[in-house]
């Protein structure tokens, strides 16, 4: 199976940590911490460790690429407790029971998560003390009768598409934070680059042209994209900037 694309999901690194954090809209320190772990330490309270919470492949402080698809994937998750505004340091108890329960290696990268974590952060929260259950719990909502992720979370989730058998593992992106542009991720299309769904056209090589100075139309006409889409591409890149 090496050199598949199966395997490449997991074992090859696709994506420095900037890359990344780009890519699910998000500032390069906070993937950092995510990617490679915490030591806090204080003056006057003990020392806070955080475990690393998503795959990478790298050296520390290296600038060649340390983080592999399923990673990204992992990542989106992250990503999504950020938009709920729920710290992630409240909730990591609770993460890590639920990653032991699911039962995969890769449980922020499945659909497992998907299908069942809500239920599992609720049962789990009522084992979990004071702030930690409290910020555990603002991540789900009853629906019909039983918990779900709350919208800002889903949104997220339902941009990954899943394996159907096995583990279940994410095997396909939709980017984060474009409501117009489809920027997609799959492991073994241009090397793992995020691409326009439409053209096939890697999205490093319209932002390329954005940063050299090419107006949107100029750049839409070139790679007969949608202005729409190359345009809130522009509005990204100029955000991202500010």
């Amino acid at each position: 199976m090496a050199g598949s694309s199966e395997e490449v999901r997991f074992s090859v690194p696709l994506y420095t940590q900037a890359e990344a954090a780009g890519y699910l809209d998000m500032a390069p320190s906070t993937l950092r911490r995510w990617a490679r772990g915490y030591h806090n330490k204080f003056l006057n309270r003990p020392d806070v460790f955080g475990e690393p919470l998503i795959t990478y492949l790298g050296s520390p402080h290296s600038p060649h690429p340390s983080i592999p698809f399923i990673g990204l994937a992992e990542g989106m998750f992250l990503s999504a407790l950020r938009r709920a505004n729920v710290p992630l340091q409240k909730i990591r108890p609770a993460l890590e029971l639920v990653r032991q329960q699911l039962g995969v290696q890769h449980a922020l990268a499945s659909r497992r998560l998907y299908v069942a974590g809500a239920q599992l952060l609720y049962e789990i929260g009522d084992d979990l003390g004071g702030d930690d259950k409290r910020e555990t719990r603002k991540l789900i909502v009853l629906k019909d009768g039983q918990y779900v992720f709350r919208e800002v979370i889903d949104r997220y989730l339902t941009r990954i598409e899943y394996d159907d058998s096995g583990n279940e593992y994410a095997r396909k992106i939709d980017l984060p934070g474009y409501e117009v542009a489809d920027i997609t991720v799959l492991p073994g299309v241009n090397f793992g680059q995020p691409f326009f769904i439409k053209t096939g056209t890697p999205l490093y090589v319209v932002q390329r042209d954005l940063r050299a100075g090419e107006s949107v139309q100029d750049v839409a006409d070139d790679y007969a994209l949608p202005v729409d889409q190359v345009d809130e591409v522009q509005e990204r890149i100029e955000r991202e900037a500010a």
